[in-house]
Formats: C-alpha cells, sequence, structure tokens
C-alpha cells in the first residue's frame, strides 16, 4: 500500500512538472516573437503617401494588421473620443504622423497579437494534461479502493486461517471484484470451523472407546493368561479339565478378536467421515474444469491428453466430490503412468453415464489387482512414492455414496478406471 501510494504522488508531481515546463517553454517562445505586428505597421506607414491617403491601401497582403485609420490633429472632440476607444475584437495601436518633421496627426492600426496563438495553444496544452491527469489519477484512485484496498485488508486471512484462528472476523467487501473471493473465505472458514469441531469430537470418542475397549479387554486377557499359566504348571490332570481350558482359552480369543474388529472399524469409521451434497450438474461443466486443470500439467510434464466426444447430460451427484476422484485418477496417473498418454472417454450405458479415465503405463499385477480398492493397501509398483494408501478407497466410497460405482481394467499398455454416474 505505501508503494502504491507513493506512485500517486509521484504522478502529482509529475504532473506539476510538466505543467511548469510547458507554461515555461510557451512563455518563452512568446517573449522571443510577439512583435511581428510592428513591422506590418512600419511597412504600411512608410507606403503610405505624405498626404496620408488610406484609401489605396489593402490590407490583404498582411497577416496581423486588419484595419488602418488617420485621424488630423484639430478634430473634433468626439472624433479623438471615437478615434482613440479600444476595440474589443482587435488590439490597438497609435502612431503619430509627421509631415515635415511635424506630428499632423495620429495613424491607428488594429491588429491581432502573435501571443495570442501562443497563449491559446498553451491553455489548450494545459487544459489536455490536466484532462489526462484526471483520467490518470482517477484509474489509479479507483484501483486503490475498489481492488488494492480490499484485498490488503484481505492478505492476513489466509494466514489467520492457517494459523488457526478460525473466529477472525471476515467482514463483507462491496467490491463485486472481491465479493465471491470474501464469500469463498468466509465459506472456508466455516468448513474448518465444522472439521475441527468433528475432529475434536472424534477424538474424544476414540478416547472413550479405547478406554471402554482396554477396559474390556482386560477380562479376557486376565482368564487367558490364568488358564495358560495352569496349563503350564500342569494343575490340571485330566484331559477333559485340559479341554476346558484350552476352550475357555479359545472364547476368550474369539472375544478378544470381536473388540479389536470393533477398534479396527471405528478408525475406519474416522478415516471415511466424508459428507457428500447430492444435486445436479452439466458434464460439459466438468469436461471445462478438466481441460482448464490439466491443460498446463499435462503439457508441462509431455503428457498427451486427449479428451473424447461427449455429450452435455445433466448428471445428478456432488460435482465437487467428484472433481476430488478424479483429481485422484489424474494424479495417480502421474506418479504411477509411463508420461506418454491420458485419454478420457465418455459413454452412456444402461442410462448411465460412465467416465473412463486410461492412462498408459505398466499395468499392476494380478494380486495387486484383487486389492486395489482396500484402505490402507498399496502395490508393489508404489516403492518409493509418497503415499498412504487410502486414495482409490476414498474415491470408492465418494461414488457409492453418490448412488454410483467405479471400477478398474486392466490393459496391455495402461490402466483405465471406470467412473458410473447416475
Amino acid at each position: 500500500m505505501r508503494k502504491y501510494n507513493r506512485l500517486l504522488s509521484f504522478s502529482v508531481a509529475l504532473y506539476v512538472i510538466l505543467a511548469v515546463l510547458a507554461g515555461t517553454v510557451f512563455l518563452k517562445g512568446e517573449t522571443s516573437s510577439g512583435k511581428e505586428y510592428k513591422v506590418e505597421i512600419n511597412r504600411i506607414i512608410n507606403s503610405l503617401s505624405k498626404e496620408a491617403n488610406l484609401d489605396k491601401l489593402d490590407l490583404r497582403g498582411y497577416q496581423y494588421v486588419k484595419k488602418a485609420d488617420y485621424m488630423r490633429i484639430g478634430a473634433s472632440d468626439q472624433a479623438y473620443e471615437d478615434f482613440f476607444r479600444e476595440n474589443d475584437a482587435y488590439q490597438v495601436e497609435i502612431v503619430p504622423a509627421y509631415r515635415d518633421g511635424v506630428v499632423d496627426g495620429f495613424y491607428r492600426f488594429e491588429y491581432i497579437s502573435p501571443n495570442d496563438d501562443y497563449r491559446g495553444g498553451l491553455l489548450l496544452l494545459e487544459a489536455a494534461m490536466a484532462i489526462m491527469f484526471l483520467c490518470v489519477m482517477g484509474i489509479l484512485l479507483y484501483l486503490k479502493y475498489k481492488l488494492i484496498a480490499p484485498f490488503y485488508r484481505l492478505s492476513t486471512l489466509p494466514g489467520e486461517l492457517a494459523k488457526g484462528h478460525l473466529k477472525t472476523e471476515i467482514k463483507e467487501e462491496k467490491s463485486r471484484f472481491f465479493g465471491r473471493f470474501v464469500w469463498g473465505i468466509s465459506q472456508l472458514q466455516d468448513t474448518l470451523n465444522v472439521t475441527r469441531k468433528r475432529e475434536l469430537e472424534l477424538v474424544r470418542q476414540k478416547k472413550q472407546l479405547l478406554l471402554s475397549l482396554s477396559h474390556d479387554i482386560k477380562t479376557p486377557l486376565s482368564t487367558i493368561g490364568l488358564y495358560a499359566k495352569a496349563l503350564e504348571k500342569e494343575v490340571y490332570h485330566t484331559e477333559d479339565e485340559k479341554k476346558h481350558a484350552a476352550h475357555q482359552i479359545g472364547e476368550k480369543a474369539v472375544e478378544i478378536e470381536k473388540y479389536v474388529e470393533e477398534i479396527m472399524r471405528a478408525s475406519k469409521d474416522d478415516v471415511m467421515d466424508i459428507q457428500v451434497d447430492m444435486g445436479e450438474f452439466y458434464l460439459a461443466d466438468l469436461v471445462k474444469k478438466i481441460f482448464s486443470t490439466y491443460r498446463e500439467k499435462c503439457a508441462l510434464r509431455m503428457i498427451d491428453l486427449e479428451i473424447g466426444p461427449y455429450e452435455n447430460l445433466l448428471l445428478c451427484g456432488d460435482m465437487d466430490r467428484l472433481w476430488e476422484v478424479l483429481e485422484n485418477l489424474f494424479e495417480n496417473a502421474f506418479k504411477y503412468g509411463d508420461g506418454r498418454r491420458i485419454k478420457l472417454e465418455f459413454y452412456e450405458e444402461d442410462y448411465c453415464q460412465l467416465i473412463r479415465v486410461f492412462n498408459t503405463g505398466e499395468p499392476v499385477s494380478d494380486n495387486d489387482f484383487n486389492h486395489i480398492f482396500e484402505s490402507f493397501f498399496r502395490g508393489s509398483n508404489s516403492r518409493g512414492k509418497q503415499g498412504n494408501g487410502l486414495g482409490l478407497y476414498i474415491c470408492r466410497e465418494i461414488m457409492q455414496k453418490m448412488d454410483g460405482e467405479i471400477f478398474a481394467q486392466k490393459e496391455e499398455d495402461g490402466m483405465a478406471f471406470v467412473l458410473v454416474l447416475r
């Protein structure tokens, strides 16, 4: 903001300097000239006869002198008054007329001063510069109050949200350029608030669950320990007693296994707390977003991005969640493909819209293919690459929550994933 204010001050100073320089140049031109009319007056006087006959004088050959009159000494007072009266249209020059070295009258010349042209040009230049200055200052001030100032006020919000200050007040902006941006930041703040509350609630529930299960597991564990210790020390002598002890150990092991499954299910539910907002959207909007987002990314990686023909159908689902699925598939193609080609195909089948995403590369093994959508599963081709094995699992959960499906296809030269939308 300070630099922008300096720019405004510099613009004002520059205008003042240019205006002063322009005025100085014109004034110098005015002082160095402007006497041309005197030359014409002297020529006229020299051309006049001693009788001061002006009837034969032709002023069409003169640029500045427009009218010439003569009055003898001894004329009436009214004639004197009329002769010496100023003219609003022209400037007046009175020159004495001599005859035999004696003044016997006066010449009156009405002329246009060359300085008038200079003054008019100066005024025109100053007016043009003033209009230009006002336009530039208007644009700069508009940018300041409509773009730069609102952006400056909002520049600290992302940092505050990143620090976890979710209670920061977000003031509404009247600027039409930042209205949607402020609305998006406000939505982000609300989403982060909801996510934090949900995470805190999940942590609380998880702690309660672990405490409860830890307490419940202690009983069967202690029972198993007692029976195992009794068998070790040969407390039981008959086969029936030994079988009974072994049976009790087995039952308690099954009980512990159920508790472990409950822990795993709770952890899975925590990971997959995905909300889907069902609605309607057009396929063309999704394709445009894919093209605008991944055209440059593919070009930077020297990957051919092919998008097949499609019909602009109205689809049912959550476009944001579907975009999350496509992002995951594209990132997997970048990570595990051979970097030659990614192809999108669209076709209909059984009143469903199918989107097929294919990338060239080495397909996964048959064993990995059978587990590709399982949680925390990472294939043999993922060694040395970042990931947690949840991407495709989340994709399947999202598609199923949208009443759709996703399945994989192995090809000779790559892998394909097909999204099914209603």
